[in-house]
């Protein structure tokens, strides 16, 4: 295995993907921890501590969908949701980049 912090980096960054595409935050990131997880050293902690991630926020924004009609409060969880899904993705990136495992919060455990 070797150590490649570079693709780490992007693994955490390509869940930003969505920004740009409207899809493909979860997609991009299940490729590369698929292809790469036997590759690099630390890829398999990072990639499933990412795929959870995403995974949480679908169900997070799926519970918010119902709550529209309660006051409204699913669109301030879209709002905190959606600055969650890009502040901790270039948060996480920068420790992948210093050798650290990033954990990201209010994951569940799908995949462990």
């Amino acid at each position: 295995m070797r150590q490649d912090n570079q693709l780490l980096v992007i693994t955490h960054l390509s869940q930003l993907i969505a920004l740009v595409t409207g899809f493909g935050s979860l997609l991009l990131p299940l490729v590369l921890w698929l292809t790469q997880k036997e590759k690099v050293y630390q890829m398999d902690k990072h990639g499933k501590n990412i795929i959870n991630f995403q995974l949480s926020l679908i169900v997070y924004f799926i519970i918010c969908i119902p709550l529209i009609l309660l006051f409204g409060l699913g669109l301030l969880g879209f709002i905190i949701l959606g600055i969650i899904s890009i502040v901790f993705p270039i948060v996480n990136a920068i420790k992948a980049s210093k050798g650290e495992v990033p954990t990201y919060p209010l994951s569940f455990n799908f995949i462990s």
